[in-house]
């Protein structure tokens, strides 16, 4: 799905902006079909989650549908072209409707989807209603569970519980668009680029026409031109896409259709590759060390919704640490993040929304539950396969996503386990013209004896936290262990290289303790030290992620202080100890 963006043939439309809202309870859905007007609403800002923006827990809290509503205005200029309605995100379902009529439905809360609107709205003033759901299930990613509580002389209640240590923040979490394209468009663009300057291209359009390509480089000076479907070409003296010049070039497509209408638009993207071998990622033939986070979206009162300030200061403060990468922990973040990493030179580990796989964790992401049915219980193949095909659609011609994460932390030890994933990695690899390389991320449970998935990945991505949720304050103790443990993982896949995907403390801004205890900014300082002790004396560990860049919103817990703290900066961006620990060492 190409990204919205004003070309010489197209025009976008935000739609952004406070609309009306209203939480509706149980079998309140209302005949929208009526083109109703909704009593007792309330201002929203889209985009944002609509959890922090007014107080109360039942209203941040709450479970079930919610409605948003704005009008728009549609022009007969607007009309003499496709017209298409497109949401960034909204989460976790959706039901779009224009003046009563059911235009289309969307499940899944972190990627884009849009409808051809031609043929339902009208020039003049439009209604359009979107109906979300926020319900997270054992068919859902990422998934959850549904229990009703009662307690002597109350009302039962509903109350939908996270397999996942992150706040089930939801609404139109990201921006919305109109915007028009000729009868026959452009519908999509594949192309990516090698290190000796070949390149290969791939258009699908809607509708019939003649295509003609153009290869602009950083300048805009056009250094190769073609015309097909598909094809491929080769430049000389070509600039390579890398974290320190992160070089774009520009493939402009031109569709001349049938009727003579001009369809335009340019597509960003890298010469850059990547592989894998002697247990080393490289970048480019050169071996590179990922050095960053697993990070959230989430910032104070917009929840996770799009925030392109938090963004940018996100990737300066990247920058500013001397990391050069992230994973998207644990869903595929905005399109515009990820053109920002393209630009800035970070690299990306791209994760699909599949966590809380597991039907042993509990909201806090600890375990608890029910183990050792995960595979019987959880009915989310099918959407597992779908969402995994939109997010490499979307986002497989960045130069910035380097591999692919099918999940985090699921029941990679439990029988069954396999056989649900390597369909997946299969299809992962099917695909992504790049190869890029493919991985699970798993937790301490899937440990060299007991997982079931590390043949089927391209690189071991783990995640642990010896020190702090096992051998509490015993950092010798812990990095001892860990060493073990990598060492495990190596004897039994020597050729793959090995990293953290997570691995932090938590730590209480502000909290000083000349003894260094756990959640002091001392104890957080020696974790991490520790840890890094123990990756510089393995060759094959090819990258280390702190748990986590900034702290963020949790479910309630007794182990979670207002959120998890395991930031080395602040929810607000203000850095800890930790922080400048890191930069020191990745510097």
């Amino acid at each position: 799905m190409l990204y919205p963006k004003m070309t010489k043939s197209r025009m976008v439309f935000d739609l952004n902006g406070v609309w009306d809202f209203k939480l509706l309870q149980q079998g309140e859905k209302g005949i929208l079909e009526q083109n109703q007007i909704f009593k007792d609403m309330i201002p929203m800002p889209v985009p944002s989650s609509y959890n922090d923006i007014y107080e109360g827990r039942k209203f941040s809290d709450h479970v079930g549908d919610m409605l948003y509503q704005r009008n728009f205005v549609v022009t007969s200029q607007m009309l003499y072209h496709r017209l298409l309605l497109r949401f960034g995100s909204v989460t976790h379902k959706a039901e779009v409707w224009i003046n009563g009529t059911l235009v289309g439905d969307h499940k899944g809360g972190f990627l884009p989807f849009q409808f051809d609107i031609t043929d339902i709205v009208s020039e003049g003033v439009n209604q359009l209603t979107v109906l979300v759901n926020n319900i997270v299930d054992n068919t859902t990613l990422p998934a959850g569970r549904l229990e009703y509580q009662r307690f002597p002389g109350m009302e039962e209640e509903l109350l939908n519980l996270p397999n996942f240590d992150f706040y089930n923040y939801s609404g139109i979490m990201r921006p919305v668009v109109l915007y028009t394209a000729p009868k026959n468009h452009v519908d999509d663009i594949s192309v990516y680029g090698k290190q000796d300057g070949s390149f290969f291209w791939a258009v699908k359009v809607k509708g019939q026409g003649k295509i003609d390509v153009k290869l602009l480089d950083q300048k805009y000076k056009e250094v190769f031109a073609g015309e097909g479907n598909e094809g491929n070409g080769r430049i000389d003296s070509v600039c390579l896409w890398d974290t320190e010049h992160p070089v774009l070039y520009r493939l402009a497509v031109t569709l001349t259709g049938e009727d003579g209408t001009i369809d335009y638009y340019e597509e960003e993207f890298g010469f850059r590759e990547i592989e894998i071998r002697d247990c080393r990622l490289y970048l480019n033939g050169k071996p590179i060390y990922l050095k960053g986070f697993g990070k959230h979206e989430d910032s104070p009162i917009h929840g996770r919704g799009f925030d392109m300030v938090y963004n940018v200061k996100d990737v300066a403060l990247l920058k500013w640490i001397g990391a050069n990468s992230f994973r998207t922990s644990h869903y595929p973040y905005s399109d515009e993040m990820l053109q920002l990493c393209d630009r800035e030179g970070i690299l990306i580990i791209d994760e699909v929304p599949a966590v809380g796989l597991h039907t042993g964790f509990t909201a806090t992401g600890l375990l608890g539950g029910t183990p050792n049915g995960t595979w019987t219980t959880l009915k989310t193949a099918e959407h597992h396969r779908q969402v995994l095909r939109d997010m490499i659609e979307r986002d497989k011609n960045h130069p910035s996503v380097i591999i692919w994460s099918v999940a985090n932390e699921p029941a990679s030890e439990e029988d069954g386990a396999k056989e649900y994933f390597e369909p997946l990695v299969k299809l992962a690899k099917e695909l992504d013209e790049q190869k890029r390389p493919v991985t699970l991320v798993t937790y301490k449970g899937s440990n060299p004896t007991t997982c079931k998935v590390a043949e089927l990945c391209d690189i071991l991505i783990i995640n642990r936290y010896k020190g702090w949720y096992e051998i509490e304050g015993n950092m010798r103790g812990a990095a001892a262990l860990l060493k073990e443990e990598l060492e495990g993982f190596h004897m039994r896949c020597p050729d793959k290289p090995i990293m953290l995907g997570e691995y932090g403390a938590d730590a209480i801004a502000g909290l000083h303790d000349l003894n260094g205890r756990m959640f002091s900014e001392e104890y957080q300082v020696e974790f991490l030290e520790a840890y890094g002790e123990v990756f510089d004396s393995l060759p094959y560990i090819t990258g280390e992620h702190v748990w986590n860049f900034a702290d963020f919103a949790t479910a309630e817990n007794v182990k979670r202080v207002n959120g998890n703290k395991k930031g080395v900066f602040t929810r607000e961006r203000n850095p800890k100890m930790a922080a400048h620990f890191l930069r020191q060492r990745w510097k």
